[in-house]
């Protein structure tokens, strides 16, 4: 028999105090979620504004969410389509504009429709117009714009993709960073997400039984970093995808006992050789990524060459 298996007669009170209270652990005691029809409207491709819309979202819980995505919107006409949209699915409407008539036609129309609308940009362009004491371009999608940097982290992702896993050893000291751990350590998403960042990441698996290419311990230019887990966690991480690819979990390969000497073999490595050691186990490869991107700051930082000044007299 089902919990909620039937419902209640018409004029009974149903009671959602008392189901929550009856709910097993496993099941959310949460019976109705807020739900919102949530409009992001850009005039450029709309990834910024999907950013900030996410990060937003991550703090709210029991929320049922809806998320329409409009970008390239750089018109009346393409606007107006639009607001058709939001008469039949009203909800919050954040954007990020800058044409001003675009703009200002769509705060007329969502304050007719009283659709609550957010600038999701403002409050951070005006504090920098005030304190650089210059204003916004207001062009669309600058961030976009196909200049040395973009070309740089093309250049990036390629080299990249290029030396994952191993691959490529002899061309390591092209590379920005070297990120070095077992298996399973999310090495090569950590390595792709640096990379769109624009930094030239190679990475290689350690393996007990196969040392390392001699060359990675006699680089110059890169920075390499270890990373490592819990083997516990580890365990569980290999044993996952062994199912996912319908093959057998019986193998040294989750064994508890090797793992951990798998685990202990790599930190030795990384303390006799002075890596720095990036711990895993708790953390998302954007975490990952941001704590990498700070030792190498942290490094640049102390290599840069102090500036000269006039030898005092």
């Amino acid at each position: 028999m089902t919990l909620l298996a039937k419902r209640p007669a018409a004029g009974m009170q149903f009671n959602h105090h008392l189901v929550s209270q009856s709910l097993p652990w496993f099941m959310r005691k949460s019976i109705h979620m807020t739900k919102l029809n949530l409009h992001l409207l850009s005039d450029s491709t709309g990834e910024t504004l999907e950013m900030i819309a996410k990060a937003a979202l991550a703090q709210f819980e029991d929320s049922d969410v809806t998320r329409h995505f409009w970008p390239m919107v750089r018109s009346q006409q393409h606007l107006e389509r639009i607001v058709d949209e939001f008469k039949s699915k009203p909800g919050l409407v954040l954007y990020t504009l800058v044409n001003e008539e675009i703009r200002q036609r769509l705060e007329e129309r969502c304050t007719a429709l009283g659709l609550k609308h957010v600038d999701a940009l403002d409050a951070v362009t005006e504090a920098l117009e005030e304190r650089l004491g210059q204003e916004a371009k207001g062009r669309p999608g600058r961030q976009h714009a196909m200049d040395e940097a973009y070309f740089a982290r093309v250049d990036a992702i390629q080299f990249t993709i290029a030396h994952d896993d191993g691959i490529g050893w002899d061309n390591w000291e092209g590379a920005d960073i070297i990120l070095a751990g077992v298996s399973r350590t999310s090495k090569t998403p950590t390595s792709i997400y640096l990379a769109n960042r624009g930094y030239k990441v190679a990475n290689i698996p350690l393996v007990v039984e196969s040392p390392p290419p001699k060359s990675l311990f006699d680089l110059r230019q890169p920075m390499v970093v270890g990373l490592t887990t819990a083997p516990e966690r580890l365990v569980q991480i290999r044993r996952n995808r062994l199912l996912s690819l319908n093959e057998s979990t019986e193998t040294s390969y989750v064994d508890g006992e090797r793992v951990t000497k798998e685990v202990a073999f790599a930190r030795r490595l990384f303390a006799d050789n002075g890596w720095p050691v990036i711990d895993v186990t708790r953390r998302s490869i954007e975490e990952t990524a941001a704590a990498v991107i700070r030792l190498y700051q942290e490094r640049e930082a102390r290599d840069r060459p102090a500036q000269r000044g006039t030898k005092p007299i």
